[in-house]
């Protein structure tokens, strides 16, 4: 899905941040001043789960992408589960996880606004808050940071990427980091915010976002489109990733057994013959795959590296693991193996017959 309105000109992307002399397009009389946020929450001494109960009532920034359809990591679909259905959410984040990468942007958030402000001399504090709009109330807000006395920024958001995440970085701010950051000015009413990635532990940018009207009118619709589906309970439509095929798996877990007869329903009889015409050319482009990639081995022979125009292959022999011989286990020792047999759920499997 991508917004129906350009969005390139709400960022500028720079290492060093300059003061902007000009005033910001609200302060003119044509356009009316946005409002301030409410508090909804205070978060101070707030525990993990009451946070998430507080984030459940509406959509917070980081939600805002998910919403629209444009967060890479999280579908529509899971989302609306979260909202209406926490209990069966399967994207909830342990913080005390180490493993995963949530974990350490949260310690090194204070680390990111210690050198922002270091860089750019702009002074920056905690805002121990849940924020909301005050005339879309299921927009909501959680801040890293307040720009302090700054006429030309006013919010602070820190990030950090790995050498894997540092390619959506390449041209400047990627596009659902941007919906959020615009969601936060929406809900607090300000002007711009600053971007600060700390990129492989070792490279800070920092790229400014400037208020764009345009583009938040059309933010809030379509949110309140998402949320029309959270206050209805009907789930949004499934957009084919992975996440909403296990979204749909958590929904829909267990099969009755009966047919449902869709004989004659027109639309639905499309969308099959359309998925059966989809599959046959999977089919067969998986053949021309196979094809293609063993002529290339073959021409490679030993080699563990080819090099091409417009760019290479790599064919190299992994390295060598051990593996339980379990059949070999169950034979010789089956009362042994007995022991440390579970239960894995089984899942509903989907075929076609055609």
């Amino acid at each position: 899905m991508n917004l129906p309105i350009s969005i390139g000109n709400a960022v500028t992307s720079t290492e060093h941040i300059v003061p902007n002399a000009v005033q910001s397009a609200c302060d003119t009389p044509s356009i009316p001043k946005p409002k301030t946020a409410l508090r909804l929450l205070r978060t101070k001494g707030l525990s993990h789960e009451e946070w998430l109960q507080a984030r459940r009532s509406g959509l917070g920034s980081s939600d805002a992408a998910t919403a629209l359809g444009l967060n890479p990591y999280q579908s529509r679909l899971a989302l609306w589960i979260e909202k209406t259905r926490p209990e069966q959410s399967f994207n909830d984040i342990d913080p005390d996880d180490d493993t995963h990468p949530t974990y350490w942007g949260t310690v090194l958030e204070p680390i990111v606004a210690t050198h922002y402000s270091k860089r750019t001399g702009n002074k920056v504090r905690r805002v121990n808050a849940i924020l909301q709009h005050p005339e879309h109330p299921f927009m909501l807000a959680n801040l890293d940071r307040e720009v302090v006395g700054q006429i030309d920024v006013q919010i602070l958001e820190c990030k950090t990427a790995g050498a894997y995440g540092a390619k959506a970085w390449k041209e400047g701010v990627p596009e659902y980091v941007l919906i959020q950051v615009m969601h936060q000015l929406a809900v607090t009413g300000k002007q711009a915010v600053d971007v600060a990635v700390l990129i492989a532990g070792q490279d800070l940018q920092i790229h400014r976002v400037h208020r764009d009207e345009e583009l938040i009118a059309k933010l809030i619709e379509l949110e309140a489109q998402f949320w029309w589906h959270v206050e209805n309970n009907i789930p949004p439509p499934a957009d084919g990733s992975d996440s909403a095929a296990q979204a749909l798996q958590t929904l829909f877990q267990q099969d009755n057994g009966q047919i449902l007869d869709l004989t004659f329903d027109a639309d639905m009889n499309a969308v099959f013959e359309e998925l059966v015409k989809v599959r046959a050319h999977l089919d067969e482009y998986k053949a021309k795959e196979g094809q293609l990639k063993q002529r290339i081995q073959q021409t490679m022979e030993h080699h563990s590296h080819a090099q091409f125009l417009h760019g290479s292959v790599s064919w190299k022999k992994t390295a060598d693991v051990q593996v339980l011989d379990s059949k070999r286990l169950s034979q010789e020792h089956p009362d042994l193996v007995a022991q440390y047999f579970t239960t894995r759920t089984g899942s509903r499997r989907f075929t076609v017959l055609a």
